[in-house]
């Protein structure tokens, strides 16, 4: 296997890493593999099919009465529920 080196990475990105590797009990090299990788092997995001989606949905929730607002929203980011 390869071995990378990552020079001048900033100490946020890095307490950042850190955080994440413990909450998934592994180390900072593996936490830092499996991100590489994830992001590698990810799908590129269509942004126009994203918003398509988002005006469908929208308007099936407003033809069943069912109105998403800024205050609705805001208490969910409030409670972790996005």
């Amino acid at each position: 296997m390869a071995t990378l080196t990552i020079k001048n990475l900033p100490d946020d990105v890095y307490a950042a890493l850190g955080k994440i590797a413990k909450k998934n009990r592994r180390s900072i090299n593996s936490e830092a593999i499996v991100l590489l990788e994830n992001s590698i092997n990810s799908e590129p995001h269509d942004g126009t099919e994203l918003l398509e989606r988002i005006r469908v949905s929208r308007e099936d929730m407003a033809r069943r009465g069912v109105y998403l607002t800024d205050e609705i929203i805001e208490e969910a980011k409030k409670e972790r529920r996005f």
